[in-house]
């Protein structure tokens, strides 16, 4: 396709080359793309160079600026409180944004949280509250603002019209071998949230066996390149480089995950939740202004609970329902004594996705019940015949191949571990 002056060929040429792509070949094929004026095979293509060749920042910047483009531009000036958010790229247990966004709100903070779906090992957080019975996670954008002005907090999908350039290309690149591509991954987030319109942001880059960035590297290069594109859009924006190679939490799937968050709000829950959410929050709350608030307090008063109940309940959920129960059930146990050594993040997030707890296919339905619950962590002592984890499914057929995945995660040595740290470097 020819058009503007440029050719679809032309542009997978000069980056396939190793050459640099000009302003107006990024503008052109970007808003082609969208307007279905490049084929997807053409953009595969594209995306394929870029993988392998890489982009400069300018080429990055533009790129980004050009998805933003592509839709609306949110304006979050008038809900009467700084506006912050925080973007995970993924892990296993990851819940985080759950406790992590009522928190902040109870601290004076609006908290604008587009989040999305799991898909494959990697839970998704509007996949997690949709087992929170009535729960919606549409909202239009009246409602978006009219949450954060009256309860500061929201947690919902993305609309149609924001950066649809980044939606159309993130499932072309899910299915291409492209996901991995530092500049892409880095204008998809920003994209997004750079047009939902926060003021500030925090990023929590993850690094090990469960992530996206297996190498330290690589996740620096990452961070790097996302703080240096909010810089360049004038929002505020600063990563920590998180460690993924352990489940976060003892909970992976969707309403277990919920549970152990609400326990995490009511001043309990696993010691490595609580931390980094403390960490996450002061962070944010410096962004947008108030480092003085307290976050630990807020856990302790009851604040950050109230706010949840508010925001959960100002979506259409019953912050009382019950969480649905698993029909199959199977424990794990150890067969030996010793020592945790490992709990392989990855290994135990493929054994919660054959369980039913993530999808395949973005169209799959999850099961809100299925998961997987660890009873013991790294560190720990443990005895022949201890519960290591349990596998939970809605239907037995899933079990075994669940327990395939897992039963090698779980590694037992004589002497105890060194435990890495949660927190592992800061960008910005």
């Amino acid at each position: 396709m020819t058009a503007g002056g440029f050719a679809a060929v032309e542009v997978i040429r000069t980056k396939r080359d190793g050459g640099t792509l000009s302003d107006g070949q990024i503008d052109w094929v970007i808003d082609a793309y969208t307007r279905g004026l490049v084929a997807d095979e053409q953009m595969s293509a594209l995306a394929m160079a870029i993988l392998l060749r890489g982009m400069t920042p300018a080429e990055v910047a533009r790129w980004t600026a050009a998805m933003i483009a592509s839709g609306e531009r949110l304006a979050l000036g008038d809900v009467g409180r700084p506006t912050v958010d925080k973007h995970s790229t993924g892990g296993v247990g990851d819940k985080i944004t759950l406790p992590l966004t009522p928190l902040v709100a109870a601290c004076g903070a609006a908290v604008p949280q587009l989040s999305g779906r799991g898909l494959g090992h990697t839970g998704g957080t509007l996949d997690k509250l949709e087992s929170i019975p009535g729960w919606r996670a549409g909202l239009t954008n009246d409602e978006f603002i009219r949450q954060l002005r009256d309860v500061g907090a929201v947690i919902c999908a993305a609309g149609d019209q924001l950066a649809p350039a980044d939606r159309k290309l993130y499932a072309l690149r899910d299915v291409t071998g492209t996901v991995e591509a530092i500049p892409l991954i880095a204008s998809s987030i920003m994209s997004k949230k750079i047009a939902e319109g926060t003021a500030a942001l925090v990023l929590d880059v993850k690094v090990g066996t469960g992530a996206f960035m297996k190498s330290l590297d690589d996740a620096r290069e990452l961070a790097a390149t996302m703080v240096g594109l909010g810089a360049a859009h004038g929002v505020r924006t600063v990563a920590l480089l998180t460690e993924m190679s352990t489940p976060l939490g003892l909970a992976v799937g969707n309403a277990v995950e919920v549970t152990e968050s609400v326990e995490v709000l009511a001043g309990g829950g696993p010691p490595d939740v609580v931390e980094l959410t403390l960490a996450l929050a002061r962070e944010m709350l410096a962004a947008a202004g108030l480092a003085d608030a307290d976050p630990e307090r807020a856990l302790r008063d009851g604040r950050a609970m109230d706010r949840w109940r508010a925001m959960i309940s100002a979506q259409g959920g019953d912050p009382d329902a019950p969480a649905p129960v698993a029909a199959e059930t199977e424990h794990v146990r150890a067969g030996r004594d010793g020592y945790v050594a490992a709990v392989d993040a990855y290994g135990i997030g493929v054994a919660a996705w054959r369980l039913g707890a993530g999808r395949a296919r973005k169209e799959d339905r999850v099961s809100a019940a299925a998961g997987v619950l660890l009873h013991r962590r790294p560190g720990d002592r443990v005895q022949a015949g201890d519960v290591l984890y349990e596998l939970r499914a809605d239907d037995a057929a899933r079990i075994p191949a669940a327990r395939a995945a897992a039963e090698s995660s779980v590694r037992i040595a004589d002497d105890r571990p060194t435990v890495a740290p949660l927190v592992i470097d800061r960008v910005g």
